[in-house]
């Protein structure tokens, strides 16, 4: 034991020394803190509206790191910079300081990873990752041109969706880019229109638009194309005419839809009503189609209200009634307006205006609202039915008309400019809620359910409603944004700054109110062109309107 002890104390010895002599990588530091352009990073956090021109990051440490022996790869960004950055420490050998070489993309998200272990001759325990994402690049990305020439400009392009993109057999408008076979009952009506307003604009002959106006027109009447009880299907198949089914139960009439294409067909025959043999001709063969619709089969066992769906086989299971306020107010307009099979103003009252439930009046941003949703609801609500009916005079028990739509877009402004779900880049020039694609799907988006989409058609087709802040939308969209949002056929879908999405779809609903609007505030064309029709001027008189 004597002997043994002496050893022990060596021993002991030792082993302090090597303790007190361990190597500074074997050292546990922290991180106490990073700065992103003197913004602070949280870990697991995210940082947004770093300038893409300028990036430094700022790690300080809790102790001072051997320098020396600094592991490049053991920190690094995601994207296009991985190591490709710059570094220094501190004179103190506390703080580290990167720089990237590689220049940031504007709205674009990166990470930035601390890993753990001996990553700077000390052992970091904990790990630190954060992301950050880029301003928007805000100089202009096409050479300014009058505000005349632009709309001109977004007419043109938005045009060729409906021209260049049509169905080659069917001349009809294909639901969304892509496709196919695919065809859109509704927003082929929205597409007649545009073609109009392109023979117009000179964009296309009278002769060219007649000669494409006359395919879709034949096709519809074709026997071989699909109706119920004079109503078509939401989808067809732009070869066969076949309905395509919408959903399961949604395969045969869709009147809403519908009333949309009947709206298209009026304003065509009504813009050709005076003219040569052939074009005659084509109004008398849409006349037809207009009075085979059987408005009053869709009040399901005439009951005072119209239905949106029957199907052959599925009967009346859709079991959806269409009452207001929403997009709808057209289908009781043509309803009633029918030559053939017209409803009565009962049917309106208690179907679409539900006996004056559809009323609303509370005001909203200092906006009073007449009818609807608070706070307005999807912008479409304001755009589909009015193509081609002309809201400026437009005034029944419920409303003026004018004045509810104007309402519904500057409220849909107005939230966007207060932006009180703080959505990255909502501005008095970033606006407009209304349905469109979203990141992996599709919504109707609204100040009640706002998720960051921003879709150009909301802002664009309100030109007649709020032209100042339409403008504003325009320039951003077209100047500003127009890099990533702006295709072979106008503006895409939509847009989510929140997380640098950008759609690169294009929807037949959403381009034809976008070149018809635009075009019913500048000229009015195809407001004259609907309201000038006899029946529309009949069933309106019948449902107590003046216009």
């Amino acid at each position: 034991m004597k002997i043994l002890f002496p050893f022990l104390i060596l021993f002991i010895i030792a082993f302090s020394c090597k303790k007190d002599n361990k190597p500074a990588g074997n050292k546990d530091i922290s991180i106490d803190s990073v700065l992103i352009n003197k913004i602070k990073a949280i870990n697991n956090g995210s940082v947004g509206n770093i300038d893409f021109h300028n990036v430094l990051v700022k790690i300080n440490f809790s102790e001072k790191v051997d320098t020396t022996k600094f592991n490049k790869n053991k920190i690094f960004f995601t994207g296009n910079i991985d190591t490709a950055y710059s570094y220094r420490f501190g004179a103190d050998s506390k703080e580290l300081l990167i720089r990237p070489r590689t220049q940031l993309k504007p709205l674009t998200t990166y990470r930035l990873l601390i890993d753990v272990g001996e990553n700077l001759g000390v052992l970091i325990s904990d790990g630190f990752s954060f992301t950050f994402s880029t301003l928007l690049d805000s100089t202009p990305k096409f050479p300014l041109i009058s505000n005349d020439s632009l709309l001109t400009l977004v007419q043109k392009q938005t045009f060729k969706y409906f021209r260049d993109h049509a169905h080659p057999v069917s001349g009809l408008a294909r639901e969304r880019f892509g496709s196919g076979d695919v065809v859109t009952s509704g927003g082929s009506g929205f597409g007649l229109m545009a073609i109009l307003v392109g023979i117009e604009r000179g964009f296309i002959t009278r002769q060219q638009g007649f000669e494409h106006l006359q395919k879709i027109v034949n096709f519809l009447n074709n026997p071989a194309t699909e109706k119920f009880h004079g109503a078509f299907p939401h989808w067809l198949n732009g070869t066969t005419g076949k309905a395509i089914a919408f959903s399961t139960k949604d395969n045969g009439g869709d009147l809403v839809e519908t009333a949309y294409l009947i709206q298209g067909l009026l304003t065509v025959k009504q813009y050709f009503l005076n003219g040569n043999a052939s074009e005659k001709a084509l109004c008398d063969t849409i006349q037809k189609i207009w009075q085979n619709v059987e408005w009053t089969w869709y009040q399901k066992d005439n009951q005072n209200k119209l239905y949106w769906h029957w199907s052959s086989n599925y009967n009346w299971d859709m079991n959806m009634p269409v009452t207001g306020w929403n997009e709808a107010l057209i289908v009781y307009v043509l309803a009633a307006s029918s030559p053939t099979f017209p409803i009565s103003k009962q049917v309106y009252d208690e179907g679409w205006a539900r006996n004056g439930a559809i009323k609303n009046g509370k005001t909203f941003f200092g906006i009073q609202l007449p009818l609807g949703e608070d706070r307005g609801g999807s912008m479409f609500f304001a755009h589909y039915s009015f193509l081609g009916q002309d809201p400026r005079n437009l005034q029944d028990t419920y409303t003026k008309y004018w004045t509810q739509n104007v309402a519904h877009a500057r409220i849909n402004y107005e939230y966007c400019k207060a932006n009180p779900k703080n959505q990255k880049g909502y501005s008095d020039q970033f606006w407009g809620l209304t349905a469109s694609d979203i990141k992996n799907g599709y919504t109707a988006s609204s100040p009640n359910n706002d998720v960051g989409v921003i879709a150009p058609t909301a802002a664009l087709s309100s030109f007649p409603y709020t032209p100042e802040e339409s403008m504003k939308a325009l320039k951003f969209f077209y100047y500003i944004l127009g890099d990533k949002l702006w295709g072979n056929y106008g503006f895409y879908d939509a847009v989510n700054l929140n997380d640098g999405w950008f759609a690169n779809s294009y929807l037949a609903i959403d381009q034809g109110p976008i070149i018809c609007m635009i075009e019913n505030y500048r000229t009015q064309l195809l407001w004259n062109y609907f309201m000038n029709d006899k029946d529309i001027q009949s069933g309106l008189n019948k449902l107590g309107f003046t216009y």
